[in-house]
């Protein structure tokens, strides 16, 4: 009886101690490790994923949108739970474009998960997105309907699509990046995964949207202008700027280069790439002469006849030529308008160094203008104590041994037309927040005052004179419009020497000349033939504000460019003459008759007195604006040309 007994006992103390070890190792599963276990399970069936949030949108300022990004999906379908498998099969032919046939064929294959890689627009999948077995993946496209335009400027993202690479896209980065979202997705035994809806952790917040300073309009006209006049003129590139002086927005910038097969590639070296401006930085040594009170209006020098040696030690001498020939004298005004190197390194002796580098400086040049693009240059412009005596001074008067980017250029001359405020200029106008608020407007930001509201004054009437009858960018005026401007040619300094044989054609405009809207900087690297700046720089300047004119969309306010009436009383003269007020009145003026005869010659009135030529001036139909009082010293169109009725014929008085 022992033996049964004793087996009895050591089945029950075996059967005790399996029982105690699988307690015990339940034990240690479930309160010792449970933590660790249940994290595990949970990591193999659920996903923890995030949802990219939607990139800001970059609009031009009138809304088109510039950069963008699309919403689009891939489409997948569980079979098992699908309520009405007809229907769904339905919307997805009609709205997707996929066969209800496939649809039908891929369930018959047994397959518990159907994959559609599309892509699919927001629009195709919004009627099936609240359907049961629809399971949507979305992924966001960056998109610029614009193409090429302004491209260089917009920039690009970096390969993994999330973070911007170049210009603006890199430089508003952290604006246009959004927040991304995190949901949980169900994972089966098979490893597929299920979208749970209630189990978003967080949505994703969209970035924020940027409206900017460009017009997209201009910006193609500048563009379309620049490269067809690389072409024409074989040149090596150039640039264009479009500037509003009233609050500093860039309305179009415009940059090309010509490669080496031919190929014309767009650039944004109107902000990076500085050159020496020539005769366009001679009003700035003008600005420094009149601020220091260093020269008077009837001051003058002597032209030497075109060729000067200019003295700068006792056994060297420099040669300075000048272009445009003069005899004699040449006032301040006189040097600008027919662009005298030799008068002007003459007048520039009259300041020191210190001031000379001050006005430059004043003026934004030597330091970047803060304007959003990466990468800005602060152009080139040597301390005063690193000038060679009287040789960089006469130099830096002529426009050379300083460098500066055209929108660096375009912000100086804009401070002359903002009577001598100067602005920061900018490319952002508008930040916007993902609900549509407005989170960011943009105010002009003065720098500093360059120059006095006189001094400003007669500086714009040196650029008038500049744009007349006999001065060197009189083939960049308007017939209906009077426009400011100076041109500017210069030897090309590249790779730390002037390269000789080679040029660089420019032009600097500001429109209109009596209440001005748009700084107008034109940049011509190496033109073949005439390499003059007013003859290449200038008439482009003046057929992209044609074409800006001629469209309704372009950023120019109409209704500032009527001109305002003049009203002055006529004494009674000759008979030939009207005896009544001559009023300058606005267009339209109807002569009595226009269908016999369409054009008629400019009647002679220079040397005339204001009033006596002005009345000859409207007998005939012409629309008058009038610079100046006393006599007449000149006229454009000049008299004698033959043009329509109702043209504007811009007078010049002393």
């Amino acid at each position: 009886m022992a033996k049964p007994i004793a087996r009895i006992r050591l089945v029950e103390i075996v059967f005790l101690l399996a029982v105690t070890a699988v307690v015990v190792r339940a034990g240690q599963l479930q309160i010792v490790e449970g933590g660790r276990w249940s994290r595990e399970a949970a990591s193999k069936r659920t996903i923890h994923d995030t949802m990219p949030a939607r990139r800001g949108t970059i609009f031009d300022r009138n809304g088109a949108p510039l950069a963008l990004t699309q919403e689009f999906y891939h489409l997948g379908i569980a079979p098992n739970e699908i309520i009405d498998r007809a229907e769904l099969f339905r919307l997805v032919a009609r709205n997707l474009g996929i066969p209800a046939s496939r649809l039908q064929r891929d369930v018959r294959k047994g397959k518990s998960y159907l994959y559609y890689n599309g892509p699919f627009t927001a629009q195709q999948v919004d009627a099936i997105r609240s359907l049961r077995g629809v399971h949507l993946e979305a992924q966001y496209n960056r998109f610029y309907p614009a193409l090429s335009l302004a491209r260089p400027i917009i920039g690009g993202l970096q390969p993994d699509g999330k973070h911007g690479a170049s210009g603006l896209e890199f430089a508003l980065d952290s604006l246009l990046t959004g927040r991304p979202g995190e949901r949980v997705l169900l994972r089966d035994l098979q490893g597929r995964e299920y979208e749970s809806p209630s189990r978003v952790v967080r949505e994703p917040v969209p970035g924020y949207d940027v409206v900017l300073s460009l017009d997209n309009e201009l910006q193609e006209i500048a563009e379309n202008g620049l490269s067809d006049a690389i072409r024409s003129m074989h040149a090596d590139g150039g640039d264009v700027v479009f500037y509003d002086p009233r609050n500093g927005e860039l309305l179009a910038v415009a940059s090309f280069k010509t490669e080496p097969n031919g190929s014309i590639t767009a650039r944004a070296s109107g902000f990076t790439d500085p050159f020496e401006p020539g005769s366009t930085a001679k009003l700035f040594t003008a600005a420094a002469l009149l601020m220091h009170g260093r020269v008077r209006e009837t001051d003058a020098e002597f032209a030497e006849n075109g060729v000067w040696m200019l003295p700068i030690s006792s056994t060297e001498q420099r040669k300075i030529t000048d272009a445009h020939v003069s005899r004699g004298s040449l006032t301040l005004a006189q040097a600008i308008e027919v662009s005298s190197n030799i008068v002007m390194a003459k007048f520039s002796a009259r300041l020191s160094q210190e001031e000379h580098y001050d006005a430059l400086r004043d003026f934004g040049f030597g330091s970047p203008t803060g304007v959003e693009y990466p990468s800005e240059s602060r152009g080139r412009l040597a301390r005063p104590d690193q000038w060679k005596p009287a040789l960089s001074r006469a130099s830096i008067a002529m426009g050379y041994e300083f460098g500066v980017t055209p929108v660096q250029l375009a912000a100086a001359y804009g401070a002359i037309a903002n009577d001598g405020i100067l602005l920061s200029p900018t490319l952002v106008r508008e930040v916007r927040s993902p609900e549509g608020g407005v989170a960011y407007r943009r105010q002009p930001e003065p720098v500093r005052r360059a120059v006095t509201p006189e001094v400003a004054t007669r500086l714009r009437q040196y650029l008038q004179g500049a744009v007349g009858e006999g001065g060197t960018g009189e083939k960049a005026q308007l017939a209906n419009y009077t426009l400011m401007g100076k041109t500017g040619t210069a030897v090309r300094f590249e790779d730390g020497h002037y390269v000789k044989g080679e040029y660089t054609a420019s032009f600097a405009a500001v429109f209109p000349a009596d209440d001005p809207q748009l700084v107008v900087i034109v940049k011509i690297d190496n033109p073949q033939g005439d390499y003059y700046g007013g003859s290449t720089a200038g008439p482009l300047t003046r057929n992209m504000l044609q074409q800006a004119l001629a469209s309704r969309q372009v950023a120019i306010d109409r209704s500032r460019l009527m001109v305002r009436e003049v009203a002055t009383q006529t004494p009674p003269v000759a008979e030939e003459v009207v005896t009544h007020p001559v009023v300058s009145v606005s267009w339209p003026y109807r002569p009595v008759s226009t269908a016999a005869n369409p054009r008629q010659p400019v009647p002679p009135v220079v040397g005339e007195p204001v009033r006596r030529g002005v009345a000859q001036l409207h007998r005939r139909g012409f629309q008058v604006i009038l610079h100046g009082l006393g006599k007449i010293a000149r006229i454009s169109p000049a008299s004698g040309d033959s043009v329509r009725f109702g043209a504007t014929i811009v007078v010049w008085a002393e």
